[in-house]
Formats: C-alpha cells, structure tokens, sequence
C-alpha cells in the first residue's frame, strides 16, 4: 500500500490515479489505408482519400496493426477477444475530417490484464488492465504557421492507436512514473509501438481523484496528452494539490479535461469532460466485426520475445548477474540486445554486464550517445573484457584501451599489440623492480615490517608506477608480500 498522502488543512487525503495511453502502432501504413506513417513528413503528403474523409472511400482493417495490438494484450496477461468490433465515435473537430473517430467502446480487442510495478524505494504492485482498444488518430492542427489562422496536417489522421486503458489502482506519482516506465519498456520489446514520448507516438491522459483514506472515490479531471514520464508525475502533483485545496476552501471538483502547462508545472481547464453518450457510439457500418481464429492468435503468441521480467530473471538465476544489474540491462530493449550481442561474441556474463554498468555507460553519458549510438561494438566489447579475463590487461590497462577505441574505433587487441600495452606476469621482472622500490624506501619497510600494516597499499603504487601500470596486480601482491614479510 503506498504511503504518499497529501496534507491538507483538514487532514490527510489519498490520490487515486487511473490512465489512459495512447500508443501508435508500429506499422508501415495506416489503420484503414494504405498511407504511409513515417514521423516528419512535409504536411499533408501522407494522407490517402480514405483519411481524408473523401466520399465513397471505405474503410479496410490493417491486419497488421491488428497483430501489433493482440501481440500487446498477450505480452499483459490480458484476455483477447476473438470478437470485437468497431464503433464510431462522433464529434466536430478541425482535424476530425471523417466528424467521427472510428474506435472500439462496447467490444474491444483485447479484455482484462495486469502489469507489475517496482516503484522505486516501494514493494511491488499489481496495476490492473481494463482493457486496450484500437483507433485511429486525428489529425494536427498547427497554429504557429500564420498570424490569424490555424493550419491542418493530416499526415496522422487515420494513425492506428493502441488505447491502453488501466485500472484506477495507482496511488502516488511514482506509482503512475513506474507505470508508464514499465508499459514502454514492453511495447518496445514486444515491437508494437516505438514509445518515442517526444514524436508523440505515446502520450497519456491522466485522470486524478481525490478522497480520504478508506473513503469513495472522489469526482476525477483527465489531463490529456502528457509526453514524458517525468510530466506525467508533475501533472498528478499538481492536480492532486489543487484539488485538495479546492476542496478544503469549500469548492467541488468538476468532471473536466485539463491541459499541462510543462513551463509552469500546473494544469489549466480545457473543456467539461464528455461521457460516452455525448459522443453518440454506434457500429460503425462500413465495417465487419473483427473474428481472429486460432492460427492467427498461435503465430501472435509465438512471435513474442522473452519480455523484461523473464529476462531480468535468467539473468539473476541463470547468469549469476546481480539483481541491480539486472534490473538495469533489461529495462530497456536496445540495452539488453547490445549486451545479449556482447555474450553471443563470448564475453563472460558477470564481468560483462559490470563492465557495461561502469564504463560503458559513463563513456556514453561522457559523449551524450545512446547505446545504439556507442562507438564500440558489442563484439569490440567482449573481445576488451576477454583480454581483462585472460590476464593480458589489467583494469587500469583496459581503462587506456577503451579510451583509445572510443577515440579511433580500432579493436583492443590491435591497441594493445601496437601501443605496447599488454600486462607482464613476469616474475623475474616484477621483482626486480620491487627490490628497487624496498631499497629506496628503508624507513618504510622498517616500518611495515613493526606491524603498519596499511603501508602496504603505498608498496603496490611504487611497483606499479615503476612497471607504468603494466605489471600483473594479482602477482605484484603476492611477490611483495613475501619479500616485505622475509
């Protein structure tokens, strides 16, 4: 059970949080035409006469993006309808050339499901589906491209959507952030949906109610189309706050939809908040019901890679990887394909995925580059820790050639023979130099040798500086322990 409680004049009050996110289907046309669906497109030249409301143009289902979001509702645990049906869903706006939305309300696609959270520093929870349903986009309208007027880009209209309707279970913020986070780390495995938040390609209405502990559910506002996990938790912080205080100064909440102002952090009334009569759902005639028959829904079900959890568990259970590590490399489907290609080239998992943690992803921070991005391949990675693994490198010696492969793309092994820098586990050599340091230091070995011990630290830097870094640690610490110790 989450903690968070707003304070109020009056006492302590719950936040009860439900979602809506709208994510756009992965797919190289439209829901009901053949448009192209590509991101940055001059306006207006992605647009087929079925999206533009031409008459006589009629609609016909993408089974694509019907497989995208049947894929999406297995990868949940959710219950797939064999029947479902398309409804329109009717209303007047600019960017609306149909003056109808074609959707799904009384027969969806895909039923009930649930998804596991961990918010961070809470227990895990359960957050419940009710249901995804598939729709299409509006339109764009830009007003930033003529003083008086409003222009109309109908590149996304006929979009397909995924409209993934959760449960209101959420209980703070960091819940609904931990939601979100998680719902796009499986649709960008699953390969439904790109989750790209900034492109608007998944953006999600935040519904936000109030009440006292233990108490019924209070009247909600829907904040619509929040872009980023991080406004999606200011917007509720917001919300929850100004309801609280509304109701404390003697005010009622109002069923409305809000906008989020990201500049000011706070929440403003767009319009009263329709219901579903207003919007006068039927059948949508042009279109037969949806009937998916078992092959279908056995291919979909096959084509499912392993998702996050099971993942992160092999990791853990299978790979000896730490539960921290784990949790990290598989949150994100690009960084688990770079490290999974990384042990495919046969690097050993634990100091792997520690090297990835450590200096991977400091150099890419470093860089400001994603792991797509990185300047070092996978098999260029493994070969580097290999070396680490097989005594030529020390870590400090594998630190200069990563930076060294960051700079000019060449393997390690070609780094290390032309630079001269492979690791000596050369005895005779190492003891050499140890004698040396022992002999221009006799006040430090007497005083090691009458019981300071941490002096020993101070031996290993002189050896290893003498031998520029080179000399094997594991066999320095041996030699020196037994000639301070003769």
């Amino acid at each position: 059970m989450s903690s968070y409680r707003i304070q109020g004049g009056t006492g302590e009050w719950e936040v009860v949080i439900g979602l809506e996110v709208h994510a756009q289907v992965t797919s190289e046309s439209k829901l009901f035409s053949g448009a192209a669906t590509a991101f940055g497109a001059e306006p207006n030249t992605q647009v087929s006469l079925i999206d533009a409301a031409m008459p006589g143009m009629l609609p016909v289902p993408n089974k694509e993006c019907i497989r995208q979001a049947v894929r999406t509702g297995m990868a949940i645990n959710a219950e797939i309808n064999k029947w479902s049906r398309f409804d329109r869903k009717n209303y007047f706006y600019a960017d609306l050339p149909q003056g109808y939305q074609i959707s799904q309300l009384y027969h969806p696609l895909v039923g009930e499901g649930s998804i596991e959270i961990e918010p961070e520093g809470a227990e895990p929870k359960v957050i419940g589906i009710e249901r995804i349903h598939v729709e299409q986009d509006a339109g764009k309208l830009m007003h930033d491209q003529h003083p008086t007027r409003s222009y109309v880009d109908l590149n996304r209209s006929g979009v397909a959507l995924m409209e993934i309707v959760s449960r209101p279970d959420m209980r703070s913020p960091a819940e609904a952030g931990a939601y979100v986070k998680k719902l796009r780390s499986i649709l960008r495995y699953v390969g439904s949906c790109d989750g790209n938040m900034e492109q608007g390609s998944m953006r999600a209405d935040v519904n936000v109610s109030v009440r006292k502990p233990g108490e019924p559910f209070g009247t909600r506002t829907e904040t619509k189309n929040v872009n980023s996990i991080r406004f999606v938790m200011a917007a509720i912080e917001f919300e929850a706050r100004r309801q609280v205080d509304l109701i404390e100064d003697g005010g009622t909440v109002v069923q409305e939809t809000r906008l989020f102002d990201p500049d000011k952090g706070v929440t403003r009334s767009m319009r009263s908040k329709e219901d579903a009569h207003d919007y006068r759902y039927f059948p949508d005639p042009d279109l037969l019901p949806l009937e998916l028959d078992d092959a279908f829904l056995e291919e979909a079900r096959a084509s499912l890679p392993e998702l996050p959890d099971a993942k992160r568990k092999r990791y853990e259970e299978v790979l000896g990887i730490s539960a921290y590590n784990a949790d990290v490399l598989t949150a994100d489907v690009e960084t688990a394909r770079w490290f999974e290609a990384m042990l495919a080239e046969g690097a050993q998992p634990k100091a792997a995925s520690n090297w990835v943690m450590s200096e991977l992803f400091g150099a890419l921070n470093r860089l400001g580059k994603t792991i797509t991005e990185s300047p070092v391949s996978p098999k260029q990675a493994a070969e580097l820790v290999g070396l680490v693994q097989d005594g030529t490198l020390s870590g400090s010696l594998a630190k200069q050639v990563f930076e060294v492969m960051l700079e000019t793309g060449q393997d390690a092994g070609v780094i290390v023979e032309e630079r001269g820098l492979k690791q000596t586990s050369d005895t005779g050599a190492i003891e050499a130099e140890i004698a040396k340091v022992m002999e221009a230091n006799p006040d430090k070995v007497a005083e090691y040798r009458s019981g300071k011990d941490k002096l020993f630290g101070f031996f290993v830097g002189q050896t290893m500086r003498a031998m520029a870094g080179k000399a094997n640690p594991a066999v320095v610490n041996d030699l020196l322990k037994k000639a301070l110790d003769a």
